[in-house]
């Protein structure tokens, strides 16, 4: 009897788990895929559209295109979820499952934040990166500060990318000398686990001129005055305010009993829950990992891996390592790479491979690859 796999989510991990399970169990399982959005958006593509190279229409892959014939993919919003029973209600109806995954990732919440949504700009969502076209081409120059909201945060690398990619749209105008570049954020370092990675990530926006403010958390704007307001009593005016918004699990996820401190709780070694036959992958997890499209589709891989043996009688993989590559763009047509490993050995390791042309065809071929594997887009 074939398996009814529902996975709850289309992003990085849920494309991946869609895809394993279609190709290597057709006869097995059923897959349905929801999301509420029709297409998929690369979490890096959004800074090709804030910086005009890119429409919004031009990055997003819809799903509709889903290259895998046994996927069932649905486009409705989820209302409810019961990990007892293993049920899902939507606004299109009512769905039982043998196997369920909640990979929806993380929300914004940018009015956690006073002020943001008055005075400044999010750049995290296709949308914002969409707004913030318009208003960098505008920008003449002055104070900029990018400002990360929370401790918990997708694509680590976005926010310094985002301040050197500025730096080279500013240069290139003839406005980067009248303008100030601040990076804020509550982390001590931009890679935590790592003080040779941070060091020379820190060594980039030095020689760029960019400030950094690290264990700095901004607890509201002034949208009158233009100033950003720290929790340690200093403040920062700003001509330019972009935010990372502060990070939340949907409101479906916090209304579930799948809920615990914010996030869905799981065995990191093989992403189960407290229910059983429920899984949760990506953002929306408390895993000890960053919140990065590659590490969901990595923990995706792993939960395939435990499906794909338990049904058909292999041998049950190991626990997940917690290793993947993340890209730095730094402009100049240049691309960093940071090689991490946070569940492989006793401790999390990092090392950094400098800038260069190389990655930048690296991570084209990254994300070309996930493109023809999931909408069998390109050669």
């Amino acid at each position: 009897m074939q398996q009814h796999v529902v996975i709850l989510g289309a992003g990085f991990g849920g494309l991946e788990l869609a895809a394993r399970l279609s190709e290597e169990l057709p006869d097995q399982v059923r897959v349905m895929l929801i999301d509420k959005s029709d297409a998929f958006v690369f979490g890096f593509a959004k800074l090709d559209v804030m910086f005009g190279h890119r429409t919004l229409d031009e990055v997003r892959l819809r799903y509709r295109d889903i290259a895998k014939p046994s996927v069932d993919f649905r486009q409705e919003t989820i209302v409810s979820i019961d990990p007892e029973q293993r049920r899902v209600v939507t606004d299109g109806g009512t769905y039982d499952a043998d196997i369920l995954v909640v990979a929806l990732g993380a929300d914004l919440d940018p009015a956690a934040t006073p002020g943001l949504v008055e005075g400044g700009y999010e750049f995290y969502s296709p949308r914002g990166a969409s707004r913030l076209r318009d208003v960098l081409t505008a920008f003449t120059g002055g104070s900029v500060v990018i400002g990360v909201l929370g401790v918990h945060f997708k694509c680590p690398p976005a926010p310094y990318e985002t301040a050197l990619l500025l730096h080279e749209l500013l240069t290139e105008r003839g406005r980067r000398e009248g303008t100030t570049i601040h990076v804020v954020t509550p982390l001590p370092r931009p890679v935590p686990i790592s003080d040779e990675v941070s060091s020379a990530i820190l060594a980039i926006l030095a020689e760029h001129g960019i400030e950094h403010w690290p264990e700095s958390l901004i607890t509201n704007l002034d949208p009158t005055a233009n100033v950003a307001h720290l929790r340690d009593g200093r403040s920062l005016p700003y001509d330019l305010f972009l935010g990372v918004p502060v990070h939340k699990a949907p409101d479906v996820v916090l209304n579930s009993p799948l809920a615990e401190d914010g996030w869905i709780a799981v065995d990191p070694r093989t992403f189960a829950t407290r229910y059983p036959d429920v899984y949760a992958v990506g953002d929306v997890t408390s895993a000890p990992v960053p919140r990065a499209g590659v590490f969901a589709e990595g923990e995706a891989t792993t939960v395939a891996d435990i499906l794909i043996a338990r049904l058909s009688g292999g041998e049950p993989p190991g626990p997940y390592q917690g290793a993947a590559v993340c890209y730095l763009e730094v402009g100049d047509d240049r691309v960093g790479g940071v090689n991490v490993n946070f569940l492989g050995g006793p401790s999390p390791t990092a090392t950094f491979r400098p800038p260069s042309r190389e990655l930048v065809a690296e991570k084209r071929e990254f994300a070309a690859s996930r493109e023809r594997r999931w909408f069998g887009h390109g050669p």
